[in-house]
């Protein structure tokens, strides 16, 4: 998830429980100021009714208009001694005008008059409905959330866009990086000192990782050239000793054996060091290359080199297939995808290549299934296999990795299939 949603998100879960914090205050403030004016209007409404009582004048109407109501009742000191002088609550009280029952705010009041007599009284006036009070201010609250959030995050992403405009600058020039293809500084036309400093240790590290990619190339050079010079010279020995005329028999087979494993080293020496050009990204040349016609020459060439196992091969492919690619690279990702399905099939199997779309297929009968987390690694091996270095399908993922290919392994029907598609 990128940064600004992060943010984004985090921001809605935060305005949230505060939102809802707020429309509880707010709806305890406005019942706690509602019920205080009330309470006042309350007890103006009843020290008139016990004025008026005191001094024997007639009391207010009980109809009066104000939807006021006020009961007096005669109680005993044991009453008196039982509840408090003065008490306030809510109740739902009958209306007779309206002829329903509505909430109200109830006041009720104990005095007594000059005889000694204690009375009851009990004030109350309509009040407001709760329930509405809270759906309306829930409602307002939602709406009011709604706008804070659209309100905030639209300026925290035009904040966030406007002043990290140099992050991303420097992100999308590290996508376009490749070492060693001579890119162009890092830009850092910023005037934010925090991404200044990002962006020159972004280049003093960009700079140090070309020092060593142009060592590393030159190691590689100098490998090449320094080990297939002394390997040629051991082989040339080699087949010098073997026409020797006092080689008997048993030396002949170990300068053979010898033979063989040399020739393996200097395979394995070769294709180290491609793997490691291709890491390196020292192929740049790119042509049209046809993969149909690759898949052609090298399944041929196959067929004749293993023809004594009796494999049948029978391609399926189109005229041709042409893809922008290294031509070398293109030849190796072949050459190694059916080499390699001639090499671990039983004899006398089926193997079938064929491209369908943009993907090309590459199956095999033999053995059982591979890790296919692994199958790609440099020296795995299902089944060791003479011939066989157990780089030939690490060298077909790195050159897919190199052009951005997708390469996959799989294993139905007791069939190994390999497939790699071209975007």
């Amino acid at each position: 998830m990128k940064l600004i949603y992060r943010l984004a998100v985090r921001l809605c879960l935060v305005l949230l429980p505060i939102m809802a914090l707020w429309v509880w205050l707010f709806y305890a403030s406005m019942v706690d100021e509602i019920n205080d004016e009330v309470d006042d209007a309350l007890e103006d409404y009843s020290e008139l009714i016990v004025i008026r009582m005191m001094a024997g004048q007639e009391l207010p109407g009980l109809n009066d208009g104000s939807n006021n109501n006020y009961s007096i009742t005669p109680v005993d000191e044991r009453y008196v001694a039982s509840r408090p002088m003065i008490d306030y609550r809510d109740a739902e009280v009958y209306i007779p005008e309206k002829k329903e029952t509505e909430p109200a705010r109830v006041l009720t009041t104990i005095f007594r008059d000059d005889a000694g007599q204690f009375y009851e009284l009990r004030v109350s006036t309509p009040s407001f409905e709760k329930d509405d009070l809270l759906r309306t201010a829930a409602y307002w609250a939602v709406f009011l959330y709604l706008f804070l959030l659209l309100t905030v995050l639209g300026l925290t992403l035009l904040v966030f866009q406007r002043n990290l405009r140099p992050l991303y600058v420097l992100l999308r020039w590290l996508d376009d990086y490749h070492p060693g293809t001579g890119n162009r500084p890092v830009p850092n036309d910023t005037t934010i000192a925090e991404f200044r400093r990002l962006n020159v240790a972004a280049q003093e590290a960009l700079d140090r990782s070309e020092a060593l990619h142009e060592q590393q190339k030159q190691f590689i050079g100098n490998a090449s050239h320094e080990l297939q010079t002394p390997l040629a010279v051991l082989g040339a020995r080699l087949e010098w000793l073997l026409d020797g005329p006092d080689v008997n028999e048993r030396q002949a087979g170990e300068i053979i054996q010898m033979q063989r494993t040399l020739s393996h080293i200097v395979r394995l020496n070769r294709t180290l060091l491609l793997l490691t050009k291709i890491d390196n990204n020292q192929f740049p040349e790119n042509s049209d290359v046809d993969i149909a016609a690759l898949v052609r020459e090298q399944a041929e060439l196959c067929g004749e080199i293993y023809a004594s196992r009796g494999l049948v091969c029978s391609p399926a492919l189109p005229g041709s297939f042409t893809v922008r690619m290294n031509e070398s690279l293109a030849s190796v990702l072949v050459t190694n995808l059916v080499k390699n399905a001639y090499l671990h099939s039983e004899p006398g199997t089926r193997i079938d290549i064929r491209i369908e779309g943009r993907t090309l297929t590459v199956s095999n009968e033999g053995g059982e299934a591979l890790d296919g987390e692994r199958i790609f690694e440099r020296f795995y091996q299902g089944s060791k296999k003479e011939g066989s270095t157990g780089l030939g399908l690490a060298l077909v993922r790195a050159v897919a990795n190199y052009y951005a290919l997708a390469v996959g392994y799989r294993f139905e029907n007791g069939r190994h299939i390999f497939s790699v598609t071209w975007p």
